[in-house]
């Protein structure tokens, strides 16, 4: 027996310019639902936002999304920031996510593409407990915590 776990970010209206923002930097293939395929009314404000979201790749990443109903303000629900603050990583987001990837070569190319618009937390580079960490808050409010895997 076996679980799986994946996140699932609520956004105010930016769920399927995300989903197609991961789906460019991780592949894979995207899945994307909205209120009126499941019967909401078409000239009812928001029946185009998405009500289920998945962008599911073979090399393992998996994260799904949703529009919060009635909230169009954009970015993911719960905002907040992160920053780097005397050596120390000071948020009050709820949640980052984790990326971890075998080599440097790769992970620098999953970072590069997060890093178009984002605001860098810290640069990706040699950590004491990796050869590679970085963070990054990308163009959608969602943190990245990346790091090549120890050996």
């Amino acid at each position: 027996m076996s679980i799986q776990t994946t996140t699932h970010l609520n956004f105010r209206g930016d769920a399927r310019a995300a989903l197609e923002f991961y789906q460019s930097v991780f592949g894979g293939h995207l899945i994307v639902n909205t209120y009126a395929d499941f019967g909401m009314p078409a000239e009812v404000p928001g029946s185009d936002k998405v009500v289920f979201g998945l962008v599911a790749a073979e090399n393992g990443f998996r994260v799904m999304a949703y529009d919060i109903p009635g909230q169009t303000a954009g970015s993911i629900a719960g905002g907040g920031s992160t920053r780097r603050e005397d050596n120390t990583t000071i948020t009050d987001q709820a949640l980052f996510l984790s990326l971890a990837s075998d080599t440097l070569d790769e992970l620098q190319g999953y970072w590069d593409a997060l890093a178009v618009g984002a605001v860098i937390v810290e640069p990706l580079a040699a950590s004491a407990w990796s050869p590679g960490f970085g963070m990054l808050t990308d163009r959608f409010g969602v943190t990245w915590s990346v790091s090549v895997t120890a050996a």
